[in-house]
């Protein structure tokens, strides 16, 4: 089978296709046949972090063609779809059954991997901030494979207002088209009105507006892999709070949830209510390509990968 991985840390150019042996499942893994692949944030700076090369995992798509010792509720065929956390950018992947569900008939598999993990980390990170209907919220990287379900699932959630920050003005169109109320740039010198939440997919340098642009007793719920650090006086003169998110303590702690979310997202998408967007699909022999259009903070939705 082929796979994309890569030998030493840089930008995407560092990425090259090689041939491998096909794996074998082991207890509770599915062998998958992939069909596609979500291209995440996280995934495309561990590539460039000063650390010993790991397997590119991500989000997966595509049918099962092999069961592992003890695996139960699965058969040959089955489509389905999760995160890897082996080689994912590849023709074959192995899934955990614990990080795997099902894909309902008339989705796509490019469908899967646009709305099930991001809209996940979405239905977290929002319902971490614990939101009141009426309230109003902000989202960052609005435009992203999480954000622009972030944006959605508040305003189905109740938000009276919802903001959209994103990088450049470029984007404000299709974030009014998922129904932000008001879009703003990082480099505007304020965000607006204040907001009663904040769902922060960037961290760094922005976690300061961030917080600033929260209304008296507002809550920031910080789900990035970006780091950064907020001053306590910040938070102490507005009875402001922040909030950490991560989705792998909510898979592997609290699987009731996990699966209750899922039922909702793909429920959800069924109704028309919830629409996954795709910026673009990349061959897997693009996988490079697939990388300089997260890091360029083009994409407008998810970035995919087809094997």
């Amino acid at each position: 089978m082929r796979r994309v991985r890569y030998e030493h840390s840089g930008g995407p150019e560092v990425l090259f296709l090689e041939e491998a042996p096909v794996p074998e499942p082991g207890p509770g893994e599915l062998l998958v046949r992939v069909e596609a692949v979500g291209v995440t944030l996280p995934v495309v700076r561990k590539v460039r972090e000063p650390r010993e090369p790991i397997p590119l995992g991500g989000e997966v798509a595509g049918a099962v063609v092999a069961l592992g010792d003890g695996v139960t509720g699965y058969a040959p065929g089955d489509r389905v779809t999760g995160l890897v956390f082996g080689h994912g950018y590849a023709d074959h992947a192995l899934l955990h059954t614990a990080m795997a569900s099902p894909v309902p008939d008339g989705a796509s598999a490019v469908d899967a991997v646009a709305l099930v993990r991001s809209g996940l980390v979405a239905h977290g990170a929002l319902d971490a901030a614990r939101p009141e209907p009426g309230e109003s919220a902000l989202v960052t990287a609005a435009a992203s494979g999480v954000g622009h379900l972030a944006v959605q699932l508040a305003r189905l959630r109740g938000a009276s207002r919802v903001v959209a920050a994103v990088s450049d003005s470029g984007k404000a169109d299709f974030v009014r088209g998922l129904g932000a109320d008001e879009v703003v740039t990082y480099d505007e010198e304020t965000w607006g009105e204040p907001v009663d939440y904040v769902l922060d997919a960037v961290g760094g340098e922005l976690l300061t507006p961030a917080v600033a642009s929260l209304a008296p007793h507002g809550r920031l719920v910080a789900y990035s892999s970006g780091g950064g650090t907020v001053a306590a006086y910040d938070l102490l003169v507005g009875a402001k709070s922040v909030i950490g998110f991560q989705m792998a303590l909510i898979a592997r702690g609290r699987p009731q949830v996990y699966e209750r979310w899922r039922r909702e997202l793909w429920r959800l998408f069924a109704a028309g209510e919830l629409r996954p967007a795709v910026h673009a699909e990349f061959a897997l022999t693009d996988a490079a390509k697939a990388h300089e259009a997260i890091e360029a903070r083009s994409n407008r939705g998810k970035v995919v990968l087809i094997p």
